[in-house]
Protein backbone atom coordinates (compact mmCIF):
# COMPACT_ATOMS: atom_id res chain seq x y z
CA UNK A 1 0.00 0.00 0.00
CA UNK A 2 1.23 2.93 -0.96
CA UNK A 3 1.32 6.54 0.92
CA UNK A 4 0.16 9.90 0.18
CA UNK A 5 1.98 11.24 -3.01
CA UNK A 6 4.14 14.18 -2.21
CA UNK A 7 3.08 17.30 -3.93
CA UNK A 8 6.23 18.66 -5.91
CA UNK A 9 5.58 22.45 -6.99
CA UNK A 10 6.40 23.42 -10.55
CA UNK A 11 7.10 26.18 -13.00
CA UNK A 12 3.65 26.82 -14.98
CA UNK A 13 3.79 27.43 -19.17
CA UNK A 14 2.76 30.66 -18.33
CA UNK A 15 5.81 31.38 -16.15
CA UNK A 16 7.87 34.01 -17.83
CA UNK A 17 10.79 31.90 -18.76
CA UNK A 18 11.73 30.09 -21.69
CA UNK A 19 11.13 26.30 -22.45
CA UNK A 20 14.76 24.94 -21.52
CA UNK A 21 14.72 27.45 -18.52
CA UNK A 22 11.42 25.76 -17.43
CA UNK A 23 13.16 22.57 -18.05
CA UNK A 24 15.74 23.01 -16.06
CA UNK A 25 13.98 24.88 -12.96
CA UNK A 26 10.89 22.07 -12.44
CA UNK A 27 13.69 19.58 -13.21
CA UNK A 28 15.92 20.84 -9.87
CA UNK A 29 12.88 21.06 -7.90
CA UNK A 30 11.60 17.66 -8.24
CA UNK A 31 15.25 17.01 -7.18
CA UNK A 32 15.13 19.26 -4.60
CA UNK A 33 11.50 17.83 -2.97
CA UNK A 34 12.35 14.11 -4.04
CA UNK A 35 15.92 14.42 -1.71
CA UNK A 36 13.92 15.47 1.14
CA UNK A 37 11.30 13.16 0.80
CA UNK A 38 14.00 10.68 1.12
CA UNK A 39 16.16 12.04 4.10
CA UNK A 40 12.54 12.37 5.69
CA UNK A 41 11.73 8.67 5.59
CA UNK A 42 15.55 7.64 6.34
CA UNK A 43 16.81 6.87 9.46
CA UNK A 44 18.98 9.78 10.95
CA UNK A 45 22.62 8.53 11.85
CA UNK A 46 23.69 9.80 15.44
CA UNK A 47 25.93 12.51 14.94
CA UNK A 48 28.51 13.70 17.35
CA UNK A 49 29.67 17.83 17.31
CA UNK A 50 33.45 17.12 17.52
CA UNK A 51 36.31 20.01 18.30
CA UNK A 52 39.26 19.21 16.38
CA UNK A 53 42.41 21.09 18.04
CA UNK A 54 45.86 21.42 16.60
CA UNK A 55 48.77 23.26 17.99
CA UNK A 56 51.31 23.73 14.97
CA UNK A 57 54.73 25.04 14.71
CA UNK A 58 55.76 23.89 11.16
CA UNK A 59 52.41 23.02 9.80
CA UNK A 60 52.29 18.79 10.35
CA UNK A 61 49.79 18.97 13.25
CA UNK A 62 47.69 20.89 11.09
CA UNK A 63 47.50 18.68 8.02
CA UNK A 64 46.60 16.14 10.35
CA UNK A 65 44.21 17.69 12.30
CA UNK A 66 42.36 18.75 9.12
CA UNK A 67 42.57 15.12 7.45
CA UNK A 68 40.56 13.96 10.58
CA UNK A 69 38.33 16.68 10.48
CA UNK A 70 37.60 15.75 6.68
CA UNK A 71 36.91 12.01 7.80
CA UNK A 72 34.93 12.96 11.13
CA UNK A 73 32.31 14.90 8.31
CA UNK A 74 32.29 12.27 5.92
CA UNK A 75 31.10 10.07 9.02
CA UNK A 76 28.51 12.18 9.50
CA UNK A 77 29.95 13.91 12.63
CA UNK A 78 30.11 17.78 12.84
CA UNK A 79 33.58 18.60 13.33
CA UNK A 80 35.23 21.90 14.10
CA UNK A 81 38.67 22.44 12.92
CA UNK A 82 40.53 25.33 15.19
CA UNK A 83 43.69 26.26 15.91
CA UNK A 84 44.48 26.36 19.93
CA UNK A 85 46.00 30.01 18.95
CA UNK A 86 43.68 32.41 20.33
CA UNK A 87 41.63 29.56 21.94
CA UNK A 88 40.68 29.39 25.15
CA UNK A 89 40.69 26.67 27.83
CA UNK A 90 36.94 28.12 28.77
CA UNK A 91 35.63 27.39 25.78
CA UNK A 92 37.24 23.92 25.82
CA UNK A 93 35.12 23.68 29.13
CA UNK A 94 31.99 23.96 27.13
CA UNK A 95 32.90 21.33 24.20
CA UNK A 96 31.76 17.68 24.67
CA UNK A 97 34.48 15.97 22.93
CA UNK A 98 37.87 17.24 21.55
CA UNK A 99 40.40 16.18 19.79
CA UNK A 100 43.76 17.52 19.76
CA UNK A 101 46.79 17.10 17.86
CA UNK A 102 50.07 18.58 19.91
CA UNK A 103 53.09 19.64 18.30
CA UNK A 104 56.14 19.56 20.70
CA UNK A 105 59.45 21.94 19.69
CA UNK A 106 62.43 22.88 21.72
CA UNK A 107 62.88 21.69 24.98
CA UNK A 108 59.15 20.05 25.24
CA UNK A 109 57.76 23.63 24.68
CA UNK A 110 54.11 24.32 23.19
CA UNK A 111 54.57 26.37 19.85
CA UNK A 112 54.85 29.55 20.89
CA UNK A 113 50.82 30.54 19.85
CA UNK A 114 49.62 27.93 22.38
CA UNK A 115 51.63 28.97 25.41
CA UNK A 116 49.29 31.52 26.82
CA UNK A 117 46.16 28.52 26.02
CA UNK A 118 48.74 26.69 28.26
CA UNK A 119 49.60 28.83 31.00
CA UNK A 120 46.22 29.21 31.58
CA UNK A 121 44.89 25.84 31.37
CA UNK A 122 47.94 25.56 34.21
CA UNK A 123 46.21 28.20 36.60
CA UNK A 124 45.18 26.54 39.90
CA UNK A 125 41.97 27.30 40.47
CA UNK A 126 41.01 26.43 36.84
CA UNK A 127 37.26 24.53 36.42
CA UNK A 128 37.36 20.85 35.79
CA UNK A 129 36.56 19.43 32.82
CA UNK A 130 34.13 16.30 34.10
CA UNK A 131 31.56 16.97 31.23
CA UNK A 132 34.44 16.59 27.96
CA UNK A 133 35.45 13.55 26.52
CA UNK A 134 39.25 14.12 24.75
CA UNK A 135 41.89 11.97 23.01
CA UNK A 136 45.81 13.84 22.16
CA UNK A 137 48.30 12.59 19.77
CA UNK A 138 51.26 14.04 20.33
CA UNK A 139 53.89 15.02 18.09
CA UNK A 140 57.64 15.22 18.58
CA UNK A 141 61.24 13.79 17.34
CA UNK A 142 62.41 11.02 19.33
CA UNK A 143 66.44 12.08 18.45
CA UNK A 144 65.13 14.77 21.03
CA UNK A 145 65.49 14.59 24.81
CA UNK A 146 62.07 16.04 25.77
CA UNK A 147 59.87 13.61 22.72
CA UNK A 148 56.39 14.52 22.81
CA UNK A 149 56.67 16.69 26.24
CA UNK A 150 53.69 19.03 25.24
CA UNK A 151 51.60 16.36 23.71
CA UNK A 152 52.18 14.56 27.08
CA UNK A 153 51.42 17.28 29.70
CA UNK A 154 48.21 18.09 27.64
CA UNK A 155 46.61 14.98 27.98
CA UNK A 156 47.74 14.53 31.64
CA UNK A 157 46.86 18.09 32.46
CA UNK A 158 43.28 17.85 30.72
CA UNK A 159 42.96 13.78 32.74
CA UNK A 160 43.77 15.44 36.05
CA UNK A 161 41.11 18.26 35.48
CA UNK A 162 38.66 15.31 35.18
CA UNK A 163 37.98 14.64 31.80
CA UNK A 164 37.86 11.58 30.44
CA UNK A 165 39.36 9.95 27.22
CA UNK A 166 38.10 8.60 24.43
CA UNK A 167 41.00 6.61 23.36
CA UNK A 168 44.76 6.61 24.84
CA UNK A 169 47.00 9.12 23.63
CA UNK A 170 49.54 8.08 20.88
CA UNK A 171 53.29 9.68 20.76
CA UNK A 172 54.01 10.34 16.85
CA UNK A 173 57.63 10.38 16.00
CA UNK A 174 59.28 11.79 12.87
CA UNK A 175 57.88 8.92 10.78
CA UNK A 176 53.83 9.17 11.69
CA UNK A 177 51.75 7.59 8.81
CA UNK A 178 51.43 4.74 11.35
CA UNK A 179 50.67 5.96 15.04
CA UNK A 180 48.93 8.52 13.21
CA UNK A 181 46.97 5.94 11.82
CA UNK A 182 46.47 3.57 14.56
CA UNK A 183 45.38 6.75 16.68
CA UNK A 184 42.60 7.25 14.24
CA UNK A 185 41.49 3.63 14.15
CA UNK A 186 41.25 3.24 18.59
CA UNK A 187 39.86 7.26 18.34
CA UNK A 188 36.71 6.04 15.34
CA UNK A 189 35.91 2.80 17.21
CA UNK A 190 35.45 4.68 20.20
CA UNK A 191 33.37 7.19 18.28
CA UNK A 192 31.05 4.84 17.21
CA UNK A 193 30.61 3.53 20.30
CA UNK A 194 29.78 6.69 21.78
CA UNK A 195 27.69 7.50 19.32
CA UNK A 196 25.57 4.31 19.30
CA UNK A 197 24.93 4.99 22.96
CA UNK A 198 22.95 8.45 21.97
CA UNK A 199 19.83 8.85 20.04
CA UNK A 200 19.87 9.89 16.86
CA UNK A 201 20.07 13.26 15.47
CA UNK A 202 19.87 14.64 12.56
CA UNK A 203 22.87 17.38 11.59
CA UNK A 204 21.84 20.79 10.13
CA UNK A 205 21.73 20.11 5.95
CA UNK A 206 24.40 22.84 5.92
CA UNK A 207 26.44 20.80 9.09
CA UNK A 208 29.58 20.23 7.64
CA UNK A 209 33.72 20.68 8.61
CA UNK A 210 33.88 24.24 10.11
CA UNK A 211 36.93 26.27 10.24
CA UNK A 212 36.48 29.16 12.74
CA UNK A 213 38.22 32.35 12.82
CA UNK A 214 41.01 32.76 15.60
CA UNK A 215 39.33 35.56 17.89
CA UNK A 216 40.72 39.09 16.72
CA UNK A 217 42.50 37.50 13.54
CA UNK A 218 41.49 37.93 10.27
CA UNK A 219 39.96 34.42 8.72
CA UNK A 220 42.90 32.70 5.75
CA UNK A 221 41.72 32.48 2.32
CA UNK A 222 41.28 28.70 1.72
CA UNK A 223 44.49 27.12 0.58
CA UNK A 224 45.07 25.09 -2.35
CA UNK A 225 46.34 21.64 -1.86
CA UNK A 226 49.82 21.34 -3.05
CA UNK A 227 50.62 19.56 -6.10
CA UNK A 228 53.54 17.82 -4.68
CA UNK A 229 53.97 16.13 -1.43
CA UNK A 230 56.45 13.85 0.88
CA UNK A 231 55.04 11.18 -1.33
CA UNK A 232 54.58 12.92 -4.46
CA UNK A 233 57.57 15.04 -4.10
CA UNK A 234 59.61 16.96 -7.16
CA UNK A 235 62.45 15.94 -8.51
CA UNK A 236 64.39 19.50 -8.47
CA UNK A 237 67.76 19.74 -10.68
CA UNK A 238 70.10 22.04 -8.67
CA UNK A 239 71.33 24.76 -10.35
CA UNK A 240 74.03 26.13 -8.17
CA UNK A 241 75.96 25.17 -5.03
CA UNK A 242 78.69 26.73 -3.88
CA UNK A 243 80.34 27.78 -0.02
CA UNK A 244 79.38 30.69 2.07
CA UNK A 245 82.07 29.96 4.07
CA UNK A 246 85.77 30.30 3.89
CA UNK A 247 87.88 27.54 2.97
CA UNK A 248 89.84 27.79 6.56
CA UNK A 249 87.10 28.27 8.52
CA UNK A 250 85.83 25.10 10.92
CA UNK A 251 82.35 25.13 9.44
CA UNK A 252 80.97 24.74 5.99
CA UNK A 253 77.78 26.34 5.16
CA UNK A 254 76.43 25.76 1.43
CA UNK A 255 74.50 27.63 -0.46
CA UNK A 256 71.72 25.48 -2.95
CA UNK A 257 69.83 26.66 -5.85
CA UNK A 258 66.81 24.53 -7.25
CA UNK A 259 65.10 24.95 -9.85
CA UNK A 260 61.21 24.56 -10.33
CA UNK A 261 60.76 26.14 -13.71
CA UNK A 262 57.79 24.70 -15.48
CA UNK A 263 56.75 22.88 -12.21
CA UNK A 264 53.33 23.22 -10.06
CA UNK A 265 56.03 24.26 -7.13
CA UNK A 266 54.96 27.74 -5.44
CA UNK A 267 56.02 28.94 -2.53
CA UNK A 268 55.79 32.09 -0.30
CA UNK A 269 58.56 34.01 1.77
CA UNK A 270 59.14 32.23 5.00
CA UNK A 271 58.27 28.76 3.85
CA UNK A 272 60.39 25.89 4.17
CA UNK A 273 62.26 23.54 1.25
CA UNK A 274 61.57 19.43 2.62
CA UNK A 275 64.13 17.60 0.94
CA UNK A 276 64.21 13.88 1.07
CA UNK A 277 67.55 12.61 1.35
CA UNK A 278 69.59 9.54 0.36
CA UNK A 279 71.51 7.34 2.89
CA UNK A 280 75.16 7.49 2.58
CA UNK A 281 76.05 4.26 0.29
CA UNK A 282 79.32 3.31 1.79
CA UNK A 283 77.58 2.91 5.06
CA UNK A 284 74.62 0.83 3.13
CA UNK A 285 77.16 -1.30 2.02
CA UNK A 286 79.13 -1.67 5.51
CA UNK A 287 75.60 -2.39 7.04
CA UNK A 288 74.85 -5.12 4.28
CA UNK A 289 78.33 -6.71 4.46
CA UNK A 290 77.99 -7.10 8.46
CA UNK A 291 74.95 -8.76 8.32
CA UNK A 292 75.66 -10.68 5.28
CA UNK A 293 72.61 -9.75 3.65
CA UNK A 294 72.07 -9.64 -0.25
CA UNK A 295 71.45 -5.81 -1.02
CA UNK A 296 69.10 -7.85 -4.47
CA UNK A 297 67.13 -9.54 -2.05
CA UNK A 298 63.41 -8.57 -2.03
CA UNK A 299 61.32 -6.68 1.01
CA UNK A 300 58.29 -5.08 1.22
CA UNK A 301 57.50 -1.61 2.45
CA UNK A 302 54.42 0.44 2.88
CA UNK A 303 53.76 2.49 -0.15
CA UNK A 304 56.71 1.79 -2.13
CA UNK A 305 55.66 -1.98 -2.05
CA UNK A 306 58.53 -4.26 -2.75
CA UNK A 307 62.02 -2.99 -3.84
CA UNK A 308 65.56 -4.58 -3.16
CA UNK A 309 67.17 -4.59 0.35
CA UNK A 310 69.98 -1.73 -0.85
CA UNK A 311 67.06 0.52 -2.20
CA UNK A 312 65.38 0.20 0.84
CA UNK A 313 68.41 0.95 2.77
CA UNK A 314 69.28 4.13 0.42
CA UNK A 315 66.25 5.64 -0.21
CA UNK A 316 63.52 4.49 2.56
CA UNK A 317 64.68 3.74 5.78
CA UNK A 318 66.17 5.77 8.68
CA UNK A 319 69.57 3.85 9.93
CA UNK A 320 71.56 6.77 11.35
CA UNK A 321 69.84 7.62 14.58
CA UNK A 322 68.62 4.85 16.85
CA UNK A 323 64.58 4.87 18.47
CA UNK A 324 63.93 3.28 21.22
CA UNK A 325 61.32 1.37 18.93
CA UNK A 326 64.75 0.32 16.92
CA UNK A 327 66.65 -0.99 20.69
CA UNK A 328 63.31 -2.52 22.09
CA UNK A 329 63.07 -4.90 18.22
CA UNK A 330 66.75 -5.92 18.01
CA UNK A 331 67.01 -6.63 21.87
CA UNK A 332 64.20 -8.80 22.11
CA UNK A 333 65.27 -11.21 18.90
CA UNK A 334 68.94 -11.27 20.03
CA UNK A 335 68.20 -11.56 23.89
CA UNK A 336 70.67 -8.68 24.66
CA UNK A 337 70.83 -7.98 28.23
CA UNK A 338 72.39 -4.74 28.34
CA UNK A 339 69.86 -3.70 26.01
CA UNK A 340 66.81 -5.11 27.64
CA UNK A 341 68.36 -3.12 30.81
CA UNK A 342 68.45 -0.07 29.09
CA UNK A 343 64.40 -0.67 28.28
CA UNK A 344 63.14 -0.15 31.40
CA UNK A 345 61.50 2.61 32.50
CA UNK A 346 63.66 3.74 35.25
CA UNK A 347 66.38 3.78 32.81
CA UNK A 348 65.45 6.16 30.52
CA UNK A 349 67.76 8.43 31.20
CA UNK A 350 70.90 5.84 30.34
CA UNK A 351 69.05 4.81 27.10
CA UNK A 352 68.83 8.10 26.31
CA UNK A 353 72.72 9.04 26.49
CA UNK A 354 73.51 5.71 24.55
CA UNK A 355 71.23 5.95 21.64
CA UNK A 356 72.21 9.90 21.45
CA UNK A 357 74.99 9.40 18.79
CA UNK A 358 74.42 6.37 17.49
CA UNK A 359 72.80 4.45 14.91
CA UNK A 360 72.25 0.89 13.01
CA UNK A 361 75.87 0.25 12.45
CA UNK A 362 76.92 0.52 16.15
CA UNK A 363 74.34 -2.58 17.34
CA UNK A 364 75.53 -4.39 14.57
CA UNK A 365 78.96 -4.00 16.12
CA UNK A 366 78.34 -4.05 19.29
CA UNK A 367 76.03 -6.78 19.75
CA UNK A 368 76.79 -9.29 16.50
CA UNK A 369 75.25 -11.88 15.02
CA UNK A 370 71.56 -10.99 16.47
CA UNK A 371 69.22 -10.21 12.74
CA UNK A 372 69.29 -13.35 10.53
CA UNK A 373 66.26 -12.09 8.17
CA UNK A 374 66.00 -9.15 6.22
CA UNK A 375 62.72 -8.59 7.16
CA UNK A 376 63.39 -7.96 10.59
CA UNK A 377 65.63 -5.25 10.11
CA UNK A 378 63.05 -3.74 7.79
CA UNK A 379 60.59 -3.82 10.50
CA UNK A 380 62.51 -2.42 13.03
CA UNK A 381 63.64 0.62 11.28
CA UNK A 382 61.44 3.95 10.99
CA UNK A 383 60.54 5.66 7.72
CA UNK A 384 63.76 7.86 6.34
CA UNK A 385 62.11 11.66 6.94
CA UNK A 386 62.53 14.51 5.42
CA UNK A 387 64.71 17.45 5.79
CA UNK A 388 63.57 21.04 6.31
CA UNK A 389 65.61 24.30 5.40
CA UNK A 390 64.34 27.38 5.50
CA UNK A 391 64.13 28.92 1.90
CA UNK A 392 66.29 32.00 1.26
CA UNK A 393 65.07 33.13 -1.40
CA UNK A 394 61.76 35.44 -2.56
CA UNK A 395 59.39 34.25 -5.05
CA UNK A 396 59.28 37.36 -7.10
CA UNK A 397 63.19 38.02 -7.01
CA UNK A 398 64.14 34.57 -7.89
CA UNK A 399 60.98 33.38 -9.85
CA UNK A 400 61.61 29.78 -10.85
CA UNK A 401 64.09 28.92 -8.11
CA UNK A 402 64.32 27.77 -4.97
CA UNK A 403 67.26 28.41 -2.30
CA UNK A 404 68.29 26.61 0.63
CA UNK A 405 71.32 27.47 3.24
CA UNK A 406 72.46 24.40 4.27
CA UNK A 407 74.79 23.99 7.40
CA UNK A 408 76.82 20.60 6.70
CA UNK A 409 77.02 19.06 9.73
CA UNK A 410 80.22 16.59 10.52
CA UNK A 411 81.50 15.10 13.55
CA UNK A 412 83.39 12.04 15.02
CA UNK A 413 81.59 9.80 17.79
CA UNK A 414 82.19 6.44 19.11
CA UNK A 415 85.53 6.02 17.03
CA UNK A 416 83.40 6.33 13.77
CA UNK A 417 83.08 9.54 11.52
CA UNK A 418 79.47 10.80 11.20
CA UNK A 419 77.44 13.41 9.80
CA UNK A 420 73.59 14.88 8.55
CA UNK A 421 72.38 12.55 6.07
CA UNK A 422 70.70 15.40 4.13
CA UNK A 423 73.71 18.39 4.36
CA UNK A 424 76.73 15.47 4.32
CA UNK A 425 74.41 14.30 0.61
CA UNK A 426 74.40 17.91 -0.60
CA UNK A 427 78.43 18.68 0.20
CA UNK A 428 79.90 15.30 -1.13
CA UNK A 429 77.22 13.97 -3.36
CA UNK A 430 75.15 16.45 -5.13
CA UNK A 431 76.91 17.85 -8.25
CA UNK A 432 74.56 20.85 -10.84
CA UNK A 433 72.11 19.21 -12.50
CA UNK A 434 71.61 16.10 -10.40
CA UNK A 435 67.90 16.25 -9.41
CA UNK A 436 66.48 15.49 -5.97
CA UNK A 437 63.22 14.83 -4.36
CA UNK A 438 61.96 18.00 -2.50
CA UNK A 439 58.25 19.87 -1.87
CA UNK A 440 56.92 22.50 0.07
CA UNK A 441 56.47 22.93 3.93
CA UNK A 442 54.21 25.94 4.23
CA UNK A 443 55.03 28.00 7.55
CA UNK A 444 51.73 30.20 8.02
CA UNK A 445 53.34 31.58 11.17
CA UNK A 446 56.51 32.94 9.83
CA UNK A 447 54.71 35.78 6.91
CA UNK A 448 56.17 39.39 6.12
CA UNK A 449 53.51 41.86 7.92
CA UNK A 450 50.71 42.56 5.13
CA UNK A 451 50.99 45.91 5.14
CA UNK A 452 54.41 46.14 3.64
CA UNK A 453 54.64 49.95 5.36
CA UNK A 454 55.72 48.62 8.53
CA UNK A 455 59.17 48.04 9.47
CA UNK A 456 59.86 44.54 10.77
CA UNK A 457 63.36 43.56 12.84
CA UNK A 458 64.48 40.20 11.91
CA UNK A 459 67.23 38.34 14.51
CA UNK A 460 68.76 35.27 12.58
CA UNK A 461 72.53 34.07 13.77
CA UNK A 462 74.09 31.19 11.55
CA UNK A 463 71.87 29.61 8.86
CA UNK A 464 69.13 31.28 10.95
CA UNK A 465 69.75 34.26 8.25
CA UNK A 466 67.74 32.39 5.48
CA UNK A 467 64.21 33.49 5.49
CA UNK A 468 66.05 36.95 6.63
CA UNK A 469 67.43 37.07 3.04
CA UNK A 470 64.18 35.76 1.60
CA UNK A 471 62.16 38.62 3.37
CA UNK A 472 64.55 40.57 2.30
CA UNK A 473 64.64 40.29 -1.55
CA UNK A 474 60.77 40.06 -1.08
CA UNK A 475 60.29 43.20 0.46
CA UNK A 476 62.70 44.66 -2.62
CA UNK A 477 60.95 43.05 -5.57
CA UNK A 478 57.54 44.15 -4.23
CA UNK A 479 58.78 47.72 -3.45
CA UNK A 480 58.18 47.92 0.40
CA UNK A 481 58.80 50.75 1.70
CA UNK A 482 58.46 49.89 5.41
CA UNK A 483 62.42 49.54 7.67
CA UNK A 484 64.33 46.60 7.90
CA UNK A 485 66.64 45.78 10.65
CA UNK A 486 69.06 42.63 10.98
CA UNK A 487 70.54 41.31 13.42
CA UNK A 488 73.08 38.31 12.34
CA UNK A 489 75.77 36.52 14.06
CA UNK A 490 78.72 34.08 13.43
CA UNK A 491 81.85 32.70 14.40
CA UNK A 492 84.42 35.38 12.42
CA UNK A 493 83.54 37.83 10.44
CA UNK A 494 86.81 36.77 7.94
CA UNK A 495 85.52 33.40 7.42
CA UNK A 496 81.71 33.31 8.36
CA UNK A 497 79.49 36.22 7.05
CA UNK A 498 77.05 34.41 4.81
CA UNK A 499 76.00 36.30 2.25
CA UNK A 500 77.64 39.20 3.20
CA UNK A 501 78.57 40.95 0.33
CA UNK A 502 74.60 40.92 -0.42
CA UNK A 503 73.81 42.25 3.35
CA UNK A 504 76.53 45.20 3.01
CA UNK A 505 75.55 45.88 -0.79
CA UNK A 506 71.76 46.77 0.98
CA UNK A 507 73.09 48.56 3.88
CA UNK A 508 74.98 50.46 1.80
CA UNK A 509 71.91 51.78 -0.50
CA UNK A 510 69.94 52.22 2.44
CA UNK A 511 67.37 49.10 1.69
CA UNK A 512 68.48 47.28 4.69
CA UNK A 513 67.98 50.46 7.35
CA UNK A 514 70.38 48.73 10.09
CA UNK A 515 72.60 45.68 9.73
CA UNK A 516 74.03 44.09 13.59
CA UNK A 517 76.76 41.93 13.53
CA UNK A 518 77.88 39.94 16.47
CA UNK A 519 80.91 37.86 15.47
CA UNK A 520 81.58 35.63 18.46
CA UNK A 521 85.38 34.57 17.98
CA UNK A 522 86.47 37.95 16.77
CA UNK A 523 87.07 39.69 20.11
CA UNK A 524 88.64 38.15 23.79
CA UNK A 525 84.92 37.75 25.13
CA UNK A 526 82.23 36.44 23.14
CA UNK A 527 79.56 38.39 21.99
CA UNK A 528 75.91 37.35 20.67
CA UNK A 529 73.16 38.42 18.83
CA UNK A 530 71.24 39.19 22.19
CA UNK A 531 74.12 41.91 22.81
CA UNK A 532 73.65 43.74 20.01
CA UNK A 533 70.13 43.87 21.09
CA UNK A 534 70.95 45.56 24.44
CA UNK A 535 73.16 47.79 22.78
CA UNK A 536 70.82 48.76 21.08
CA UNK A 537 67.89 48.74 23.44
CA UNK A 538 66.61 52.65 23.28
CA UNK A 539 66.47 52.46 19.00
CA UNK A 540 64.76 48.33 19.55
CA UNK A 541 62.41 50.21 22.07
CA UNK A 542 61.59 52.86 19.44
CA UNK A 543 61.07 50.68 16.37
CA UNK A 544 58.59 48.43 18.57
CA UNK A 545 56.45 51.87 19.70
CA UNK A 546 56.60 52.30 15.79
CA UNK A 547 54.81 49.25 14.94
CA UNK A 548 57.48 47.29 14.30
CA UNK A 549 57.22 42.95 13.71
CA UNK A 550 59.75 40.89 15.16
CA UNK A 551 61.06 37.60 13.77
CA UNK A 552 63.39 35.16 15.18
CA UNK A 553 65.00 32.23 13.70
CA UNK A 554 67.43 29.55 14.46
CA UNK A 555 68.52 27.44 17.35
CA UNK A 556 65.21 26.41 19.79
CA UNK A 557 67.70 25.27 23.12
CA UNK A 558 69.66 28.57 23.49
CA UNK A 559 69.56 31.07 20.79
CA UNK A 560 65.96 31.58 21.10
CA UNK A 561 65.36 31.17 24.73
CA UNK A 562 68.33 33.82 25.56
CA UNK A 563 66.86 36.38 22.72
CA UNK A 564 63.40 36.10 24.18
CA UNK A 565 65.17 37.30 27.52
CA UNK A 566 66.61 40.03 25.83
CA UNK A 567 63.52 41.46 24.17
CA UNK A 568 61.91 41.46 27.50
CA UNK A 569 64.89 42.92 29.02
CA UNK A 570 64.39 45.97 26.50
CA UNK A 571 60.52 46.00 26.91
CA UNK A 572 61.02 45.96 30.96
CA UNK A 573 63.93 48.62 30.83
CA UNK A 574 63.01 51.16 27.89
CA UNK A 575 58.87 50.93 29.07
CA UNK A 576 59.58 51.64 32.07
CA UNK A 577 57.28 48.62 33.13
CA UNK A 578 57.02 45.78 36.19
CA UNK A 579 57.81 42.35 35.37
CA UNK A 580 53.84 41.66 34.74
CA UNK A 581 53.00 44.76 32.55
CA UNK A 582 55.98 43.18 30.79
CA UNK A 583 55.31 39.95 29.77
CA UNK A 584 51.73 41.24 28.68
CA UNK A 585 53.16 43.52 26.62
CA UNK A 586 55.59 40.49 24.93
CA UNK A 587 52.09 38.29 24.89
CA UNK A 588 50.45 41.29 23.06
CA UNK A 589 53.05 41.38 20.55
CA UNK A 590 52.32 37.64 19.51
CA UNK A 591 48.69 38.15 19.60
CA UNK A 592 48.92 41.40 17.62
CA UNK A 593 51.13 38.60 14.94
CA UNK A 594 54.33 41.56 15.71
CA UNK A 595 56.64 38.23 17.14
CA UNK A 596 57.33 35.55 15.19
CA UNK A 597 59.33 32.48 15.91
CA UNK A 598 60.85 29.44 13.29
CA UNK A 599 63.49 27.69 15.84
CA UNK A 600 64.18 24.22 15.72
Amino acid sequence: MHGPVAYVPFIPDSAPFTAEQRAWLNGFLASIYSRAESTTAAEPMPALKIAVLYASQSGTAEGLARKVAKELTSKGHVATFLPLEGYTPASLAAERYALLIASTYGEGDPPDVVQPFYNQLCMERFPRFENLSFSVLALGDSHYEHFCKFGRDLDEKLAALGAYRMCERVDCDVDLDEPFARWKSSLFKSIEEIAGTRPAKRAAANDATVSAPTPGKPQQPGRKTAAHTRDNPFLAPIVEKRPLTHEVSSKLTLHLAFSVEGSAVTYEAGDACAVIPQNEPSLVEEILHRLKFSGEVLVQLPKAGTVPLQTALLDHLQITRLTRKIVQSYATIGQCLPLLDLLKPEQQSHLDVYTWDRGLIDLLYEYPGVLRDPADLVAMLPKLSPRLYSISSSPAAHAGEIHTTVAVVRYRSHNRERGGVCSTMFADRSQPECRLPIYIQPNNKFRLPRDSGSPIIMIGPGTGIAPFRGFLHERRALGASGKNWLFFGERSAATDFLYGEELESMRKDNFLTRLDLAFSRDQDHKIYVQDKMLERAPLFWSWLQDGACVYVCGDATRMAKDVDAMLHTIVEQQGGLNREATVDYVENLKDQHRYHRDVY
